[in-house]
C-alpha cells in the first residue's frame, strides 16, 4: 500500500467503487443483449482480468479440494445472481432493480440463521418488516408489466443474500482475489452449460455484441465496475472500519437512482409512490447500522 494512502482518499476511492456499482443497473439497461448473454460475458472478462491477480492461476491449485468446491458452489449463486439482476432491470427499469436489491442485506437477516444456526437478530428482522409498506407502496404505482421485474429483483436481492452469508463464513480461508476468481470463474462455466442447453441450435453470432457501443459498454462493466472496483473497495478496508463502508455501500442504490434519473430519465416511467417507498427503503438501510451500533454497546 502506499505510504501517502491516506484515510481521506480511501473513502474518496470507496465512494468512486460504490459509483460504479451504481452504474452498473444503467449498463445493464444500454447493453443490448439478454440477461444470461451479458452475465457470461461479465463474469468471462472479468476473470481473465484477474488471473494476473492469482499468479495466473496457480493460487487456485493450491486451494485444498473441499474449499475450492466450495467457492465454486456459492460461484453458481452469483451467477445466477447476477442474471436475475439484469432481468430485472430487463422485465422494468434500472431504479426499481436497485430499490428491490437494496432489500438485501434485510433477507441475509433472513436466511443467515438457517447457514450459521446462529440466533435470530431481531432488530435486523424489524428492520426488515419496515421494508414491506414500502415494497408495497412501490409495487402500488407499478404498471403490471413492471410488477414482474420487481419479483425478479426481490429474488436476485435474495440470491445476493445467499451468497453473501455463505462467503462470510470462508472469506478468510483464502485471499480475497483467489476467492473472487473462483466463483466467478465457475459461474462462467456454469452459465456456459446453461446457454448450450438453452440455446441448443441458435446462431453462436447471436450472443456476440452486435455494435461496437455494446462492446465498450461490456469492457467498462467488466473491468471498470466490477475489477477496479473490487481492487478499490478492497484498499479502502485497509483504512478505514467494515461499519464506515457498509455506510457508504448502503448508498448505492441512491447512487443508482440518480444515475437513473439523470441518463435514463427514468423519472418519467415512476410515479410519485414509487419514490415515497423507495426514500423509506433507503432511510431504514442507512439508519440501520447506527440502530445497531446502538443496539450492540447497551447489551
Amino acid at each position: 500500500m502506499p505510504s501517502d494512502y491516506s484515510t481521506k482518499r480511501a473513502y474518496i476511492e470507496l465512494h468512486l467503487a460504490v459509483i460504479l456499482w451504481g452504474f452498473t443497473a444503467i449498463l445493464g439497461k444500454w447493453i443490448s443483449l439478454p440477461a444470461l448473454d451479458l452475465v457470461w460475458w461479465r463474469v468471462g472478462i472479468t476473470s481473465v482480468s484477474l488471473l494476473a491477480f492469482i499468479k495466473w492461476g496457480r493460487k487456485v491449485w493450491q486451494l485444498p479440494r473441499r474449499l475450492l468446491l466450495t467457492y465454486a458452489g456459492i460461484g453458481l449463486f452469483v451467477g445466477l445472481h447476477w442474471v436475475t439482476f439484469y432481468g430485472s432491470i430487463k422485465l422494468s427499469n434500472a431504479s426499481i432493480c436497485l430499490v428491490c436489491m437494496s432489500t438485501t442485506s434485510f433477507f441475509a437477516a433472513l436466511v443467515e440463521p438457517l447457514f450459521t444456526r446462529k440466533a435470530v437478530d431481531w432488530l435486523q428482522l424489524g428492520a426488515s418488516l419496515l421494508i414491506v409498506p414500502a415494497m408495497l407502496l412501490i409495487a402500488s404505482g407499478l404498471d403490471a408489466d413492471m410488477l414482474v421485474g420487481a419479483g425478479v429483483g426481490l429474488l436476485s436481492a435474495l440470491l445476493a443474500a445467499v451468497f453473501s452469508v455463505l462467503n462470510k463464513q470462508y472469506v478468510e480461508e483464502a485471499d480475497p482475489y483467489t476467492i473472487t476468481f473462483v466463483e466467478l470463474f465457475s459461474a462462467f462455466i456454469f452459465l456456459t452449460i446453461v446457454m448450450g442447453i438453452a440455446d441448443f441450435g441458435r446462431a453462436t453470432s447471436y450472443m456476440m455484441p452486435q455494435t461496437t457501443s455494446d462492446w465498450v459498454a461490456l469492457l467498462i462493466l467488466a473491468l471498470l465496475c466490477t475489477t477496479l472496483t473490487f481492487v478499490l473497495s478492497l484498499r479502502a478496508l485497509t483504512r478505514i472500519s467494515a461499519f464506515a463502508s457498509t455506510l457508504v455501500v448502503n448508498l448505492e442504490p441512491v447512487y443508482g437512482i440518480l444515475l437513473a434519473a439523470v441518463l435514463l430519465h427514468e423519472y418519467e416511467q415512476l410515479s410519485m409512490s414509487f419514490y415515497i417507498g423507495a426514500l423509506i427503503i433507503v432511510l431504514v438501510v442507512l439508519l440501520y447500522p447506527y440502530l445497531q451500533r446502538r443496539y450492540t454497546v447497551s447489551h
